[in-house]
């Protein structure tokens, strides 16, 4: 990111929870949840199918819990809200397949501590993963992704706690922000694009109006203008929708699971693996070490990058990027970060850190809609490290 630049723009999108690849996260969550409920030490990498129809659960899982895929999978479906057999895919009325295996033995002899050679829980892959955070919004999070996101979940729980009123929406929706940015900050907002699935007999200016009430709701008012462009289902017309209309797989939405495209991504995706893949439990690591470099103010924006090798538990490298808003040398930050005493990122310690085996008062399943970051009750958002930085930084 050049922040150099006096104004330009940036844009991210959000998906809500009945796009058709949330759909998949979320069922492939989900059951991650319920292995690890019954069995801490669940190794889970669950990918799901979803089209016309049809769901398809594949992957390995090796676990001691005892799980009913299809009734969990056609759950998940329900509580999204496809419950109609009008849209062509409905919890009651698809067929499931279940594609599932254990776990690799050659994976697993490098992952479980008394395999590995170094003798303690090693990295689940090789790879690099990243996390970023900025002082852009009270989360920390980009402007751009984190306001994308409160549109899509805002018409969502609408849909869901007053379906008399608003029972023309349907679960398939799409949002996309684009910010002016200027001097580095977000000043306001150059257009907003919402895409919302809905009944046939619905007229398109009900969805207008209801689209602009929510975005005046959760966009705060200094950053709107009477100059803003609108396109709201630009198409006209949006019947057919979900996996339907398009077909959904876990993992594809690796962008709007993170930081919308602002910051770097090392491709590995989150949902349905279980946190020995350090894809998954590194980037959440790496999210909680930028923030709370935020939040105590020594910068304004952070990139936290860690790489592993497969079966080795300590990190090959770490690199700090706070694009010249630092307050301290990033040298002295990474130096930090690899000798491991305020965050530790070996595989085993970031799982006992943030209890990712144990999930305390949050879900796995509700981190796969409206993004891993950036929302309150997930451990990673914490800022509890604050005062350490400080000190030891001092």
């Amino acid at each position: 990111m050049n922040i150099g630049k006096t104004r330009h723009v940036l844009t991210s999108e959000s998906v809500s929870e009945g796009h058709p690849d949330k759909v998949c996260d979320q069922i492939s969550d989900a059951i991650l949840d319920e292995c690890l409920k019954q069995d801490p030490l669940s190794r889970v990498a669950c990918e799901t199918l979803a089209t016309n129809n049809l769901i398809v659960l594949s992957g390995e899982i090796s676990t001691k819990a005892n799980v009913n895929w299809e009734r969990l999978a056609r759950q998940v479906v329900r509580d999204i809200g496809y419950t109609d057999p009008d849209t062509g895919f409905s919890a009651d009325d698809a067929r499931v397949m279940i594609c599932l295996r254990k776990q690799s033995p050659d994976i697993a002899q490098g992952v479980d501590a008394e395999t590995s050679l170094s003798r303690e829980q090693g990295a689940g892959d090789q790879g690099m993963m990243f996390g970023y955070a900025c002082n852009e919004t009270p989360a920390l999070m980009p402007a751009t992704i984190y306001y994308a996101h409160k549109i899509v979940e805002r018409l969502a729980q609408l849909r869901h706690q007053d379906p008399a009123r608003y029972g023309f929406l349907r679960p398939d929706a799409k949002s996309q922000v684009s910010f002016v940015y200027e001097n580095g900050m977000p000043a306001s907002i150059q257009n907003i694009v919402v895409s919302h699935q809905h009944r046939p007999e619905m007229p398109r200016e009900q969805l207008e109006k209801l689209v602009h009430h929510v975005i005046g709701d959760v966009i705060p008012a200094e950053f709107l203008n009477d100059d803003i462009d609108f396109y709201i289902n630009p198409t006209g017309r949006f019947v057919i929708g979900g996996p339907d209309g398009d077909t959904g797989l876990t993992g594809r939405k690796i962008i709007v699971d993170t930081y919308g495209g602002i910051g770097r991504h090392g491709g590995g995706a989150f949902s349905g693996k279980d946190p020995s893949k350090v894809d998954r439990s590194a980037a959440y690591m790496a999210r909680c070490v930028a923030k709370n470099i935020v939040a105590a103010g020594l910068a304004d924006r952070c990139e936290v990058q860690v790489s592993y090798a497969i079966g080795i538990a300590k990190p090959l490298s770490i690199n700090v990027d706070t694009f010249g808003t630092g307050k301290v040398d990033e040298v002295r930050l990474i130096d930090q970060l690899m000798a491991g005493k305020i965050f530790d990122f070996r595989p085993a310690a970031i799982i006992d850190a943030l209890g990712l085996t144990r999930p305390d008062g949050w879900t796995y399943r509700q981190t796969a809609a409206y993004g891993h970051f950036g929302r309150d009750g997930f451990p990673w958002e914490k800022t509890d490290k604050v005062n350490e930085l400080l000190a030891a930084l001092a």
